[in-house]
């Protein structure tokens, strides 16, 4: 008997008994669809954190703050307070406190032991925005070092030239929008205190909205790096002499980063100051993504388990039925080899189904989910760029033949006592 003879003899013997091979390909099923689930939840998830990591910037550079920084949390704008503004002011303009980096911290940190280059980003402390209608609202802006990370709902991100500002899609209240469309082009004021309180405006032009990341960038209006700088220079006029330059935080490139970072931690600790990797800002979103996608994995393998003692059982139950069947074929010159191949194929042949029709259902159940819980109006619409779920072919492939060894092994016991079977007492067999 040839292999494709065997093939197609397995696949019709799968078929005698439907019932009880429906009810182990179901157990197959479970497993396959929990699998599949676990890794497209794994993809897409792991998907989108790689997008918050590009937004925090290259994965070699370390990201360095005042010991102690800490960015004040707040929902929506808030009305503009001159009072309160006025009192807040810092030794490098007001808003600015004190838990910024001086020119003395760059070249501390330029002097540490295995770093190569160092790129302080600029301090800009507004006071408000202004609508076209005089309303005023305090106003806190992000560095245009984290463009790369903004989720855009309309619009495009603020570039290096022009008078540019995006703001979050919360904000379109302040100009009494629905749509994001709707604020695009529209022209504010941005209000902001030298160190003599003297208040100066500038305007931009809003060219972008932007929904929240994950990373939290987007959550405030961003200016082009030409207003960043407009705005600095105007905050640090009124200076007798030469002004301080005053940054928010320093972007260090470090060399062999997985060797020296915790040296180079060490060594600014010592300056009291707080140094960042990315996999630190986001070390702990990875750790939730991989312990869920374990537990499900879990469940999946317990569910392949169970199939394969079904098939085990069901294959035992069919050679004990065709015991004269086989006594037969090996009375016909059948080969020991080839009775075991032919249940081996039967297993095999229950694995492909099972696999296959698992597969589909969880990809099936995890785009439509997916679309569904993310998707305009969906619970988690509102999470810029999050994808839950991602097919990954390669892992479709790994799963349905990982199912199909785990079927070939599971057949091999009944395989192995068929081909064991003495003729002359198989076919006296009642």
């Amino acid at each position: 008997m040839r292999s494709v003879d065997v093939a197609r003899t397995a696949l019709g013997n799968t078929f005698r008994s439907k019932l009880r091979t429906a009810l182990t390909v179901v157990a197959i099923v479970i497993g396959a669809f929990t699998l599949t689930l676990t890794s497209g939840l794994g993809a897409g998830v792991n998907k989108y954190v790689d997008n918050v990591v590009a937004g925090f910037g290259d994965s070699s550079q370390m990201f360095v703050l005042k010991a102690g920084s800490a960015e004040a949390e707040t929902e929506g704008p808030a009305e503009y307070d001159p009072e309160a503004a006025a009192g807040s002011s810092g030794m490098f303009g007001p808003g600015t406190g004190g838990d910024v980096l001086t020119e003395s911290d760059i070249e501390n940190i330029e002097d540490i032991d295995n770093v190569s280059a160092v790129d302080p980003v600029v301090v800009v402390s507004a006071d408000y925005l202004e609508n076209s209608a005089g309303d005023q609202y305090a106003l806190t802006l992000d560095s245009p070092a984290n463009a790369l990370g903004l989720e855009l709902e309309a619009g495009e991100t603020p570039g290096d030239d022009g008078m540019d500002l995006s703001v979050p899609a919360e904000w379109l209240t302040v100009f009494d929008a629905e749509d994001a469309e709707q604020v695009i082009g529209e022209t504010v004021e941005i209000g902001v205190s030298n160190v003599t309180g003297e208040q100066s405006t500038v305007e931009a032009e809003i060219v972008g909205v932007t929904e929240e990341a994950l990373s939290g960038i987007g959550a405030t209006p961003m200016p082009s790096r030409e207003l960043n700088q407009e705005l600095y220079d105007l905050s640090m006029e009124g200076y007798q002499g030469e002004a301080q330059d005053a940054y928010s935080m320093a972007v260090v490139d470090v060399d062999d980063l997985e060797a020296n970072e915790q040296g180079v931690k060490d060594a600014l600790s010592e300056e009291e100051l707080l140094g960042m990797t990315v996999e630190d800002q986001i070390g702990a979103i990875q750790g939730v993504i991989d312990a869920v996608s374990w537990v499900l994995s879990g469940f999946g393998l317990i569910a392949l388990l169970a199939a394969s003692f079904g098939i085990v059982n069901t294959l035992l139950m069919s050679v004990q039925e065709r015991t004269r069947e086989i006594g037969l074929m090996k009375a016909l010159g059948m080969s020991s080899g080839k009775v075991f191949g032919l249940f081996s194929m039967e297993a095999v042949v229950i694995g492909i189904m099972g696999s296959v029709i698992g597969v589909g259902l969880g990809v099936a159940a995890g785009l439509i989910g997916n679309g569904w819980l993310t998707g305009e109006g969906g619970p988690l619409g509102e999470v810029a760029g999050l994808t839950l779920f991602a097919v990954d072919p390669m892992a479709l492939l790994g799963i349905t033949a990982l199912i199909v060894v785990i079927a070939f092994l599971a057949g091999t016991l009944p395989a192995a006592r068929a081909a064991k079977k003495d003729p002359i007492e198989a076919l006296r067999y009642e």
